[in-house]
């Protein structure tokens, strides 16, 4: 199943980023429900809140070695618990995001809540949403198992 989610996000954040690149690059941006909710096309070429611009090797590198902790933790851990889902989502947003800096040199973001400082994608929600229950398991049920 973990393969699945993996596969899952990867395609909906590819999906959805070619989506933003088609439709919004020309544009800029759309508002959904302005002043709060558009749709904005940024080439992000750094990490969260646009730390590190132009460092794309080492953010590859990073990625990479990750993933490989990632799989290895999934490997480990059975294969149909929540744990291993988790580490899926923050797998598969992993490799969404490391498509684009391979492929494109950056990453494409387009969901920009304007209460929020940054515009970001599908790849990020799932790895912040995983990361978030990862840390609710580990801390309320005991740590991974």
């Amino acid at each position: 199943m973990a393969i699945v989610i993996v596969a899952f996000v990867v395609f909906l954040d590819q999906f959805t980023k070619y989506l933003a690149a088609k439709y919004l690059m020309p544009i800029g941006s759309y508002p959904v429900i302005k002043h709060f909710f558009h749709l904005t096309y940024v080439e992000n070429r750094g990490a969260a809140f646009g730390m590190l611009q132009n460092k794309t090797l080492f953010f590859i590198v990073i990625t990479v070695v990750v993933g490989i902790v990632l799989i290895y933790s999934m490997i480990k851990l059975p294969e149909n618990s929540l744990y291993n889902y988790t580490l899926a989502m923050i797998l598969g947003g992993a490799i969404g995001n490391l498509i684009d800096r391979v492929r494109l040199g950056y990453v494409v973001d387009f969901i920009d809540f304007k209460f929020f400082p940054a515009v970001f994608n599908v790849a990020d929600s799932f790895i912040v949403v995983g990361a978030i229950i990862l840390g609710y398991l580990m801390i309320f049920k005991g740590g991974i198992r």
